[in-house]
């Protein structure tokens, strides 16, 4: 088992749902974990609390995955800071669900800017520094990335796009030593398109289980690989 103290990681979209969840669960096995949000106060805030779970460190990076040189800035602090990448999440996602005619050009491209680009954005600002540490890159798909369903045009493109770029590139760069894997959950209690948590959302995937499935993968031997893991709730709600 791979011992995970003082092993940084950087995660998009960090300062809420599922990237805090990974981020809580890596601070508690003592990494040092920068998380991003597209508001300063945001990332903060969250790294406080984050600063309290356990013997990691975190700190919050305000950068949007829209923007290339914002990535590339984040990516900089981390190594500035700590001197070493290990794992990058690329979580942050954004929801826009209509049916194609009603959906509108700016839905598409926030979607798609955000939710794809932005994985090819964090890849491209960090796979030098995950080649020197053969370190980890996880993406954040979902279970709309092999589902398609209707008013789900902008989502499902996005997502598919995801998992095949993501597994596209763990071939273009396992002889480099760095591991690839998409995460791919199914109904997943956060905050996501607006929704707020509550006890109704018992049923479904929980946040810590997404950081303790990333503490798992990061611990796994180097020589074997989950790949893709689709992620569901046991029973449905």
């Amino acid at each position: 088992m791979q011992n995970l103290e003082n092993k940084t990681a950087l995660i998009t979209g960090g300062s809420k749902g599922i990237g805090y969840g990974i981020a809580a669960a890596l601070v508690a096995q003592g990494m040092k974990v920068a998380i991003t949000s597209r508001s300063q106060e945001a990332a903060d805030k969250a790294a406080a609390h984050l600063n309290k779970i356990g013997k990691g460190k975190a700190i919050g990076i305000e950068a949007d995955v829209r923007d290339f040189t914002s990535q590339e800035n984040a990516v900089k602090e981390v190594l500035e800071k700590w001197g070493q990448l290990d794992l990058l999440v690329a979580n942050a996602g954004i929801g826009h669900f209509a049916p194609v005619q009603d959906l509108t050009l700016a839905q598409w491209h926030e979607t798609i800017d955000t939710n794809l680009t932005g994985v090819f954005y964090s890849l491209k600002a960090g796979v030098e520094a995950l080649k020197s540490t053969k370190g980890f890159f996880i993406s954040i798909s979902s279970l709309a990335g092999t589902n398609f369903f209707a008013g789900g045009s902008a989502y499902n493109a996005s997502k598919f796009g995801v998992t095949g770029f993501t597994q596209a590139a763990m071939l273009d760069l396992r002889k480099e030593g760095i591991r690839f894997t998409t995460i791919m959950p199914g109904s997943v209690a956060t905050y996501f398109n607006d929704h707020t948590p509550s006890e109704k959302d018992a049923w479904k995937i929980q946040i810590e289980d997404l950081g303790q499935m990333v503490v798992d993968l990061m611990q796994m031997h180097p020589r074997t690989l989950p790949s893709k893991i689709e992620v569901r709730p046991s029973m449905p709600g």
